[in-house]
């Protein structure tokens, strides 16, 4: 295994285990205070973690289309088709928690089909926009979990202002232990 592929299968784990302490934390919260509006791009926490799960799901759906080998990939729930970042995924949280889950694990299993060589070739996608776009694999899989990483870390704000502390979230002390 190289040392992309060891990152990425980092990323991947950090992503799973992050999400699933927040959500632990997150089901302490009422369902008001999960969907508050408190100022964030998305408005609430719980259109924040919906955001990031449909980013995800359209991020995977583009990996399919671009890899079509990855067996991760070929039955899991993606996203092909979309009319807005803004779409509910899911209404109620603790569907949003079973699907968050389901996702992630993809994720970690589709970062250990990846390769070299897989990262390294080009993919061709639209964007939300419509524009046409291309570029290597690894910048796009590299920007799926920057985009995590970016929203976790309001919803982590979020929690903060209801008084929650999600605790230490950097990735350096997550490979430390």
């Amino acid at each position: 295994m190289g040392a992309h592929r060891d990152q990425l299968c980092g990323f991947a784990r950090y992503n799973r285990e992050f999400n699933l302490s927040l959500f632990n934390q997150l089901a302490g919260l009422s369902d008001h205070d999960r969907k508050r509006d408190l100022g964030a791009f998305f408005g609430s926490i719980h259109s924040t973690l919906n955001h990031i799960l449909l980013a995800d799901r359209i991020w995977l759906g583009r990996f399919a289309k671009a890899l079509p080998g990855i067996r991760a990939l070929s039955s899991a729930d993606l996203v092909y088709e979309f009319d807005s970042l803004r779409l509910e995924l899911c209404s109620d949280f603790s569907t949003l928690f079973r699907e968050r889950q389901a996702t992630d694990q993809v994720i970690t299993d589709w970062a250990w089909e990846l390769t070299d060589e897989l990262l390294g070739q080009s993919m061709r996608y639209s964007n939300s926009k419509g524009q046409l776009r291309e570029h290597p694999v690894w910048v796009a899989t590299a920007h799926m979990f920057n985009h995590q990483t970016h929203h976790r870390g309001q919803v982590t704000t979020l929690m903060y202002q209801l008084g929650l502390d999600p605790g230490v979230t950097d990735y350096v002390a997550y490979v430390q232990g």
